[in-house]
């Protein structure tokens, strides 16, 4: 025997099972490996129209109160570009700024399942990344499709745990996303890959009580969480180290940021990568208020179509999912009359009076004068809601009104899923509208969303993203 080693002691016992790697690790090996086939050819339109609808949501919110308090906020000038603005800025604070305006009104993609603005949080990371470090066209659509896919994955683990404990899932998972993305497009190894996303669960951040009072928090959340991404990714970059143990650790993501009680799937986040995408089921809005609320606003304009006038309305009585009662339905006083146009764009009753009314739910149907119009108030206190034990949110989003009249007849209309999402979604030349319709909204002319249009077809095989910058004021 060889001088410090052990005796042998007989036969060797059962082998141990091996011990699974973190979540964080198995999710950026496969994301460091991806090959340049890697995201399929059906994702580089999710993404486009991503881009589509960001920039024209930038251009909308240009000359909003709470954009030029962002941008004011911000240090740093430097080359990157603020979607619709002059100012050239550092990375992090385009990201910033670019970010609050995509989110700023509530008019951006979504996921259905736990709902999270991945566009928001991922596309202005990628695009201040890009354009800062010199990345291209192929490093932008990398990094979305991973940050991406990591955001929606992450929506899938825990559903409702977030908002139960009260935190903004775009504005926590986004920021790991963020992470995620950035480091791909860095091409970052695997290794600091996870380090970056390690990194961002002690960046994360966004409660959700602007629901109190209906205040600009909310805005910021998805822009917090892009800056805070790219200062992850640029972190692990250079050496700095955090938590591979970050998602599913006894003092991790889910312990912090989601409620007791609801089971943790961890296999969301790794299972079948590579061959489920589910990036490729992002919803885009058709209207400019929290997306539970449009099946309810379809069934409204049905109604509408088919003669009912608010007049009419004795009282509707909404159908609706226990998990969305604390921020659309309740407290009922703010509900049936919301503080501000941002409170109303999460209100069920006045988002239905309002559809019922004006027989639409877009920018214009969300500003503090129609938020605080006596006919409109009147008809969101006519407007209750009832849960429905046989609601399947969060699987599904879907809307049912009954409506009791004056003179004594009901009227009812169903709405089974979301327009815009996985059962019906939205074409190129229905987000081309929307787009131009924000451009418009934003002041700049119609002749500019064939600019934005041409953009987004061409930016994934652009050397560089120097195109970007045509898109300021």
């Amino acid at each position: 025997m060889s001088a410090g080693a052990l005796p042998d002691s007989g036969p060797a016992g059962p082998v141990p099972a091996p011990v699974a790697a973190p979540v964080a690790t198995a999710f950026s090996a496969w994301a460091a490996g991806l090959g340049p086939e890697a995201p399929p050819a059906r994702l580089r339109e999710v993404f486009e129209f991503v881009l589509l609808d960001a920039i024209g949501l930038c251009v909308a919110a240009r000359e909003a109160d709470y954009l030029r308090a962002t941008l004011a906020a911000c240090d740093s000038d430097g080359a990157c570009t603020a979607i619709g603005q002059a100012r050239g800025l550092d990375p992090a604070g385009a990201a910033l700024v670019n970010g609050t305006a995509i989110h700023g009104e509530d008019y951006d993609d979504t996921f259905e399942g736990t709902p999270v603005h991945s566009g928001a949080a991922i596309a202005p990371a990628l695009l201040a990344a890009c354009e800062g470090y010199g990345l291209g066209g192929r490093d932008l659509l990398r990094g979305m499709a991973v940050g991406t896919e990591l955001m929606c994955r992450l929506a899938l683990v825990a559903p409702t745990a977030v908002h139960r404990a009260g935190f903004h899932p775009t504005g926590v998972i986004g920021a790991l996303g963020a992470a995620a993305g950035v480091a791909a497009a860095l091409r970052l190894d695997a290794t600091r890959m996870a380090s970056a996303i390690g990194i961002a669960g002690s960046f994360a951040s966004g409660i959700i009580e602007y629901l109190a009072e209906g205040t600009w928090t909310k805005r910021l959340h998805p822009g917090w969480a892009a800056q805070a991404g790219l200062r992850a990714a640029r972190l692990a970059q250079e050496g700095f180290l955090g938590p591979r143990t970050v998602i599913e650790g006894a003092h991790g993501f889910f312990k912090g940021f989601a409620a007791e009680g609801i089971a943790r799937d961890y296999g969301q986040v790794t299972e079948r990568l590579g061959e489920t995408w589910q990036a490729e089921n992002l919803a885009f809005k058709l209207y400019a208020c929290g997306t539970m609320l449009a099946p309810f606003i379809d069934c409204a304009l049905r109604l509408r179509r088919d003669g009912l006038a608010p007049a009419d309305v004795e009282t509707i009585v909404c159908k609706v999912g226990e998990g969305t009662v604390h921020r659309l339905w309740e407290p009922r006083a703010e509900k049936t009359a919301p503080s501000t146009a941002y409170s109303a764009k999460f209100s069920g009753p006045f988002a239905i009076a309002v559809a019922l009314t004006d027989g639409a739910a877009g920018l214009e149907q969300f500003t503090d004068a129609r938020a605080a119009d006596p006919g409109l108030r009147a008809l969101a206190a006519r407007i209750e809601h009832r849960i429905d034990p046989d609601n399947e949110y969060p699987r599904n989003y879907s809307g049912h009104l009954r409506a009791r009249l004056r003179d004594g007849r009901t009227l009812e209309a169903e709405q089974p899923h979301l327009r815009g999402g996985r059962h019906a979604p939205l074409d190129r030349g229905q987000l081309i509208e929307k787009m131009r319709a924000n451009l418009a909204h934003g002041g700049w002319p119609a002749a500019r969303a064939k600019q934005v249009d041409d953009f987004c077809r061409g930016i994934f095989d652009a050397p560089d993203l120097g195109a970007l910058a045509a898109l300021r004021r």
